[in-house]
């Protein structure tokens, strides 16, 4: 008949076995391995930089693209980069992230509190669910 013997189940007890023609199994497993990786939601981070002194209008011009991120379902990666000895005004740049923190609140939700690696202050706001 020109068919295999190909296990299905080797976890099973017994195993469970079926007489199909192998290359055809391949090929259909391949194709819904395929059909379930393009159901899965790509995760899109979308970046936000601030300076240490970031000015009001430019923080609400910021602030008004974070939310429309959070709202199409990317994360947010905001981060104040201090240059040079700016680096002395760190407090200041926490204090600007936990303001946008809390005034994103009911977009999303704080993934990673403000963290200092290097030059810049990093913090993760995650989507909130529909």
């Amino acid at each position: 008949m020109e068919l295999d013997l190909v296990e299905i189940s080797p976890n099973a007890k017994p195993p469970v076995c079926k007489a199909i023609d192998y290359k055809k199994f391949v090929y259909e497993q391949k194709k819904r391995e395929k059909a379930l990786k393009a159901k899965a939601t790509k995760v899109t981070i979308k970046e936000i930089r601030f300076g240490p002194n970031t000015d009001d209008h430019d923080y609400e011009f910021k602030k008004k693209h974070a939310v429309k991120f959070l709202q199409d379902g990317a994360k947010l990666k905001a981060y104040v980069f201090f240059k040079g000895r700016s680096i002395i005004y760190k407090d200041q740049g926490q204090i600007l992230l936990l303001r946008l923190a809390q005034e994103l609140e009911e977009y999303g939700k704080v993934e990673q509190m403000p963290k200092l690696e290097g030059k810049r202050m990093i913090m993760f706001i995650a989507p909130k669910k529909k």
